[in-house]
């Protein structure tokens, strides 16, 4: 095993929902390596309390109660709370499935991983081969590849519940809506915003039973997770329909003219989208010096092109212009959001 941790200011936090008896070994041994844990009982069921007690008996560890189950994300704030109110010149928290899916040793090199580099959350990252069960591998690959598409940041495991967090990186997480598993993934989302670095650890990948202990709901916690992805991408769709929506209005209300309808059209949605995708979208603090000129080169280009192709789909294959208008708005619409993303609205590291 490698060199304990045990001088060194890390708590550990591991939430559980109905544990197996395995967790009691586990922590203790973990104890002599890492002196600080706290542990969140959420709302587990009577029949665990005994567990529970168990736990509590380990020399450093702090129990914590939900009356009710709350879910993951929620006990982890609890807990990071928890520790940020009375550790609060730890150098940062390590967080540990209760499922014995993380091995101790892996929980002590991404805690060190975050001593050597302390601007950044550490993520340990799994090796999804061809043991790893389906559902598993087909979450992870979903959300890593959309994940890696709406926020630029490439990761090989963006589900993995081992992470070592810097401290001065809690008060944002605590920030977090999300209640469920979603939040794990709103944590390297907002890790990215607030500029900090993210760094994947390889560890070993575990599965104890075919993983049939997770809580994990596939179906359910999926789409949930997928669902907070995809909310970056909403105010530019309702940028999109407000541009389509005036053109379409003026080209058959006001004049038949492209141009002209395309022209306002894009003045008003464009100046509602600034705004908007500034703000709420890439929370970018950039000052309107540096983006608004970049946004509005964006913007004159993005129109002469969609007129361009307006015109050539109507011209080359008699397509009607409502269609042209559909067409050219979905290729624009991501042309546009990877282009604010890397180089508009883009946050600089720490």
């Amino acid at each position: 095993m490698q060199g304990g941790l045990a001088t060194v200011n890390i708590v550990a936090l591991i939430p559980a929902f109905n544990p197996s008896d395995e967790l009691v070994p586990y922590v203790r041994e973990l104890s002599s390596q890492i002196s600080q844990m706290v542990i969140v009982n959420d709302g587990s069921y009577a029949e665990y309390r005994a567990v529970f007690a168990q736990l509590k008996d380990i020399p450093g560890v702090i129990l914590l109660e939900h009356a009710v189950n709350l879910g993951k994300g929620a006990a982890l704030k609890n807990g990071l709370n928890y520790i940020a109110c009375h550790f609060p010149t730890a150098a940062g928290i390590v967080t540990i499935d209760a499922d014995g899916q993380h091995l101790i040793d892996d929980a002590l090199a991404v805690s060190k991983a975050l001593l050597h580099s302390p601007d950044h959350l550490i993520v340990g990252a799994r090796n999804f081969g061809s043991n790893v069960p389906f559902r598993s591998k087909f979450g992870n690959i979903f959300t890593r590849y959309s994940f890696r598409a709406l926020t630029g940041i490439k990761m090989n495991d963006t589900q993995s519940g081992l992470r070592a967090i810097p401290m001065d990186l809690v008060p944002s997480l605590l920030k977090i809506v999300a209640n469920g598993y979603e939040f794990e993934l709103d944590m390297l989302v907002t890790a990215h915003r607030q500029g900090w670095g993210i760094l994947e650890c390889p560890i070993v990948t575990v599965y104890i039973n075919n993983n049939k202990s997770s809580h994990f709901r596939p179906v359910r916690d999926s789409f949930r997770i997928y669902f907070v992805l995809f909310r970056f991408s909403i105010i530019a769709i309702l940028s999109a329909i407000l541009d389509y929506t005036v053109f379409i209005s003026m080209y058959y209300l006001v004049v038949k003219s492209v141009m002209g309808c395309l022209i306002t059209s894009r003045l008003i949605s464009t100046a509602f989208n600034y705004f908007n995708v500034k703000r709420y979208a890439f929370h970018s603090k950039g000052s309107h010096s540096k983006t608004l000129p970049k946004y509005v080169l964006l913007a004159v280009s993005s129109t002469v092109l969609a007129y361009t192709m307006i015109i050539g789909l109507i011209t080359l294959f008699n397509m009607h212009v409502v269609l042209a208008k559909l067409i050219s708005e979905m290729i624009m619409f991501l042309l546009n959001f990877f282009v604010q993303r890397d180089f508009i609205f883009r946050r600089t590291q720490r």
